[in-house]
């Protein structure tokens, strides 16, 4: 069944708007090339921070306001995007910011000369009469009304990646992968999910999540086009314009950012989709847990390529790791050096596995991944990245039973292939057997 009513086709929207001098720009319209070449090049290094100043900007020109007042407000944008230069130069959004305030400058008559200060954030209007018809919104806006008067409900699925860094996919796999730099977590027909890892030590293999960003297309009455972006030390409580909601559309609260956590925990309830994201920051990376109808996940407009989709497809056979084979050197006294081969900061097998052990007692795959990522990089935090990353499964998975996953189950353990090779052979020889006893009597 597809979501409640036959749901539109989205279709994102990015790029400078050409306007006449009579044109008011909206803070939408100056921002959305950046969220494209965020989206599209989202490579950038963590310490460019041109998207600070595309929020700064977007924030200060919500609304309509004198000539003057926006032109002070693109100065300061102007000022903020040349202190980056030195940080993000070579970086595509920063070149399109550039050119993007020079068509501003130049449609608006605004001088280079003159203040910078931003203008005060504007008191938000007073709350609609129906602010509580808004709250609840068009039927449209809440996916699981769509299924009261049928009897099957929604299928749930779930997906998280954490540490060093491992994917719990849709399909419940269990993957540790390489993925240096940017991949697309989630892209559908309803929101694209990307994530950029870094290594966590000079010159290692291993990495872990430093960049995370979030779009939510355009969706009906409900929601306009919005963005989440949290890197390393910034997990913003808001959208990257400021908003904490899907906008000005009537089913807007359908879409909104609710703070757990100052700084540590963030969570995105998108109802219009049945859709709940769990996003942390642990230590100095990232971990994304997100719960989604089955059909919004694997939902997808014509001609979009879904091949490196990590939560639906896994990671490319190429960047996974052989979890077992690291697991047998270190228990066999030859882990005790990393990727890298240097020391684990006194981390042996032994007592990475008792650190381990008291946060996830049972042994299953998130226990295994807590001892890789303390061998792998020494960093005591990636115990509650994984401790975490359990903890969001049980809340957004819809099967208790499948909360631990365990390498039997999987299929990826060591003892199934040798079993089922054994028996083919076993059943090999006892056809032979016959054959040879068959051929004997016939002779005789």
């Amino acid at each position: 069944m597809q979501p409640q009513r036959e749901r539109r086709e989205v279709r994102s929207r990015a790029g400078w708007m050409v306007m006449g001098k009579g044109g008011r720009p909206s803070a939408l319209n100056v921002g959305k090339i950046l969220t494209l070449f965020i989206y599209v090049f989202p490579t950038v290094s963590l310490q460019c921070k041109i998207l600070r100043c595309n929020s700064e900007f977007w924030a200060s020109t919500s609304s309509a306001g004198p000539e003057e007042e926006f032109c002070t407000a693109l100065r300061a944008y102007n000022t903020c995007v040349r202190r980056t230069a030195r940080t993000c130069r070579g970086d595509l959004a920063y070149h399109s910011a550039q050119h993007g305030i020079e068509d501003l400058m130049s449609q608006h008559n605004c001088s280079r000369e003159g203040p910078t200060s931003q203008p005060r954030p504007r008191t938000p209007p007073p709350p609609r009469p129906d602010s509580q018809e808004r709250s609840d919104g068009p039927e449209i806006c809440h996916y699981e009304r769509g299924y009261q008067r049928h009897s099957a409900p929604p299928n749930y699925t779930h997906c998280g990646f954490f540490g060093d860094p491992h994917l719990r996919t849709f399909s419940d796999d269990f993957q540790t992968c390489k993925v240096e730099g940017a991949w697309p977590l989630i892209h559908n027909k309803y929101l694209s999910v990307q994530v950029t890892n870094t290594p966590v030590l000079p010159g290692s293999s291993a990495t872990a999540t430093s960049k995370l960003t979030i779009i939510f297309k355009n969706f009906q009455e409900c929601v306009d086009q919005k963005m989440y972006h949290a890197e390393t030390d910034e997990l913003p409580a808001a959208f990257a314009d400021g908003s904490k909601n899907g906008g000005e559309r009537h089913g807007a609260n359908a879409l909104r950012v609710v703070e757990k956590v100052p700084g540590q925990h963030v969570e995105i309830q998108a109802r219009y989709i049945g859709t709940t994201i769990v996003v942390r920051q642990v230590g100095r990376y990232l971990t994304f847990a997100v719960r989604m109808p089955e059909e919004v996940a694997t939902s997808a407009e014509d001609g979009d390529n879904q091949d490196l989709y990590l939560c639906l497809h896994g990671c490319p056979l190429n960047q996974r790791i052989d979890f077992r084979a690291f697991r047998a050197r270190a228990a066999e006294g030859h882990g005790s050096r990393g990727r890298t081969g240097a020391p684990h900061h006194g981390f042996t097998y032994q007592s990475a596995m008792a650190k381990c052990k008291e946060r996830l007692p049972v042994e299953d795959l998130y226990f295994q991944s807590c001892v890789f990522d303390l061998l792998t990089s020494g960093d005591i935090n990636f115990t509650l990245a994984a401790y975490y990353a359990f903890e969001d499964a049980k809340m957004l998975h819809s099967n208790k039973d499948k909360f631990h996953i365990f390498e039997r189950a999987l299929g990826v353990g060591s003892a199934a292939p040798r079993d089922v090779s054994a028996l083919s052979l076993f059943l090999l020889h006892l056809l032979a057997l016959l054959l040879w006893t068959q051929c004997c009597s016939a002779q005789l």
